[in-house]
């Protein structure tokens, strides 16, 4: 969904953000933040234990409530919820998969998720198939009719910044494989800029550490999806295991959240300004707001905006690592999504777990740099580049 789009309500999403639906959790003194319920375990009135909605915070809680329903408006789901991290997400939507299932992914994939995938294929019996999701024809020739359970995309992909084509890949694959489950993690565009659920995925997932949050000062999941029957399912999971997010994490999602636009502007703005900058220098962007890009037109169709993560290669790993250790005002850190600017080599730090053979086969640049743009402002941003560019030995153009 494009941020310019109403929602059900008639609002556009800038302004749903904002705006916490005041059913949602009762509250007797009408407290203008939904207030934080952290309790373990509710009174009931009855001796069989029925008599409220809530009984035990594993289970429920006001405050998750509140988020979960929040998320739910903004991501068009059916139903929300929210778990302790973004692998936590993952790993409660892996649990649909029984032995004997298979999985098809990307092979450009945030290194986590490619650890947790090696996990459910060595020990759960789920055999999993990496491919190149920009290709249609990749996707659609490992569909099974009758072993293929889910087909897991990113776009773009970490770190490579790929572009899979959501709507395509969603209609092929429920024409073939009618039980199978299209899977979007979409933390790299967030909600606001991308709606993969309208664009046909049944789950979409986000870290809601990275732009739901923005302030790297939380760990949590997000899910949402398009059923109810597929809804249950996550929900009985997520119960009976405990992985339901606290309420003060909770709180502090639904708190973050509603800055979303107003950041994701920002930090898009000021990505799109630091992307021009660093190609005028001659070195290769992944960045899908550049017509360069070779999937520029595909992103158009898909989303809204073109985010705020990118990455460049400067052909030495030596050069790269000069560059990222020159950086003052870019943090060294796995992580993106927050207000301050981060610079990272994913193959050094986020996607490491990745063995290397994996990463050489996957055509995984050892020397990639990663940028993960911030609200500063963007001429500090791009003069600390620039005078780290040419500490490292890189004639400057400006």
């Amino acid at each position: 969904m494009s941020n310019e789009a109403s929602t059900g309500n008639g609002y556009r999403l800038a302004t749903e953000l904002v705006h916490i639906d005041s059913d949602v959790v009762k509250d007797n003194y009408n407290a203008a933040s939904v207030p934080i319920y952290q309790t373990a375990t509710f009174k009931q009135t009855e001796a069989g234990g029925s008599g409220s909605e809530y009984d035990y915070s594993r289970s429920g809680n006001p405050t998750r409530t509140a988020v979960e329903a929040h998320m739910a408006k903004i991501m068009r789901a059916e139903r929300a919820f929210v778990v302790t991290t973004g692998m936590t997400a993952l790993d409660v939507i892996l649990r649909l998969v029984k032995t004997g299932q298979e999985i098809i992914a990307g092979d450009d994939l945030y290194g986590g998720t490619n650890r947790l995938l090696t996990y459910v294929s060595q020990y759960n019996g789920v055999k999993v198939h990496n491919v190149d999701t920009t290709n249609v024809d990749r996707v659609v020739e490992r569909l099974d009719a009758v072993k293929t359970r889910l087909v897991l995309l990113e776009s773009p992909t970490n770190p490579l910044i790929k572009i899979a084509d959501l709507r395509t890949i969603s209609r092929r694959v429920h024409e073939q494989c009618p039980d199978a489950l299209v899977v979007v993690d979409n933390t790299m565009m967030s909600p606001y800029l991308q709606n993969t659920l309208d664009l046909g995925a049944d789950i979409e997932y986000h870290s809601g550490t990275k732009y739901l949050s923005g302030h790297h000062d939380l760990m949590a999941g997000v899910i949402g999806c398009r059923s109810a029957s597929v809804g249950e399912q996550l929900y009985f999971v997520i119960n009976a295991s405990g992985s339901g997010l606290g309420p003060f994490d909770s709180w502090l999602l639904l708190r973050g959240v509603k800055t979303l636009g107003i950041r994701m502007e920002k930090q898009q703005s000021n990505a799109e300004q630091i992307a021009e900058f660093l190609e005028a220098q001659g070195l290769k962007v992944r960045y899908p707001g550049l017509k360069s890009h070779p999937q520029y037109e595909l992103h158009q169709q898909l989303a809204s905006g073109s985010g705020a993560v990118l990455s460049f290669e400067t052909g030495d790993v030596g050069l790269s690592e000069r560059i990222v250790e020159s950086a003052r005002l870019w943090g060294i850190s796995v992580s993106f999504g927050c207000v301050n600017s981060l610079i990272s080599m994913p193959c050094k730090m986020s996607h490491a777990s990745i063995p290397a053979e994996v990463r050489k086969q996957r055509r995984l640049p050892e020397d990639l740099i990663r940028l993960c743009v911030g609200i500063e402002d963007p001429r500090d941003l791009i003069d600390d580049l620039a005078q780290a560019l040419k500490k490292a030995g890189v004639d400057v153009k400006h």
